[in-house]
């Protein structure tokens, strides 16, 4: 039976403006189990990195998270989340230079980590940091070597050690692999899956890439300004799309496919609307083939628990 880590109720999160108060998250709910890996996609704007930072209280004013609540194993934390960020909680960024400090060593920065969150000794921590560098595939001896003198995907190894190091029960990992090329974004991503598989670690994967969420995630959540458009088991999400938007970023996924070799990819038309300019109904009835007069001013409900649209009521 799958116990549950994280839950999100109704989560919103606003910025006040002067155009008034816009929405980067709107009323989001879902589940992160133990051990699992879930993949949140979508386009620039979607409210991915935004979700990921109110999880670990880094929304700062004049944004903040201005409704629901936010459970972690059990206990509500959106009141107090720097008590568990870092320790229970920590999070890998998308570009490792602006994660470690030029001016300082990894392994200062790694045992800072673990002194910080962690009783043991300095000389504890500094065998914990050479041992959290052997587990990601850099050579211990190298824990005095400053940031600058790794390559891209060396970095990264370096920030998931860091993310690891306290031995987190979930780590947020917000586009790690878009500043590196495709082999050792293969390698970063079967790191950090094997590392959360052996120490029984929940992951939140954060991406743009359908790609990525394919090789790496149990379950895909599909935001769209701010709002969940489709849940589901990575299998069925990718086989069987529910949402309009779903279908037409796998449609717009290139595929190794012979039939398909020569062919333009499918491209969603429009763009992912402004904050302060949300359609009525259904934020993607712009852009959407599918679309009739309920869609542009109703806002469809989670249909089944998979798929936020009307198409689906009307189906069942």
């Amino acid at each position: 039976m799958t116990e549950t880590l994280l839950e999100l109720k109704g989560l919103e999160v606003t910025f006040k403006t002067r155009r008034g108060v816009l929405k980067a998250v709107d009323d989001l709910s879902l589940t992160v189990n133990k051990g699992e890996i879930l993949g949140i996609v979508g386009e620039s704007g979607a409210g991915k990195s935004m979700t990921g930072a109110a999880i670990i209280g880094l929304i700062d004013p004049p944004g903040r998270v201005s409704k629901g609540e936010i459970w972690f194993e059990q206990e509500r934390m959106d009141e107090h989340p720097q008590q568990l960020r870092g320790k229970q909680i920590s999070m890998v960024f998308q570009d490792p230079l602006t994660s470690l400090n030029p001016l300082r060593t990894v392994g200062d920065q790694l045992v800072e980590t673990i002194l910080a969150h962690m009783y043991v000794t300095k000389a504890q921590a500094r065998q914990r940091a050479q041992d959290g560098l052997a587990e990601v595939g850099i050579d211990p001896d190298r824990i005095n070597a400053y940031p600058h003198a790794f390559s891209g995907g060396m970095r990264q190894r370096v920030v998931i050690a860091l993310a690891l190091a306290t031995e987190p029960k979930l780590v947020i990992a917000d586009e790690p692999t878009t500043a590196l090329d495709v082999s050792v974004q293969a390698q970063v991503l079967d790191l950090l899956k094997k590392l959360c598989r052996e120490r029984g670690t929940s992951v939140i994967l954060i991406t743009h890439d359908m790609g990525v969420m394919a090789q790496t995630s149990d379950r895909i959540a599909v935001m769209y300004a701010g709002r969940l458009a489709e849940i589901g088991d990575t299998r069925e999400v990718l086989s069987n799309p529910q949402h309009p938007y779903t279908q037409g970023l796998m449609a717009s996924t290139p595929s190794v496919d012979a039939k398909s070799f020569g062919s333009e990819l499918f491209q969603i038309p429009g763009a992912m609307p402004k904050l302060d300019a949300l359609p009525p109904g259904c934020a993607f009835n712009p852009r959407c083939s599918q679309a009739h007069e309920r869609c542009r001013t109703s806002r469809p409900p989670m249909v089944s628990g998979r798929a936020a649209c009307w198409l689906m009521e009307d189906a069942s």
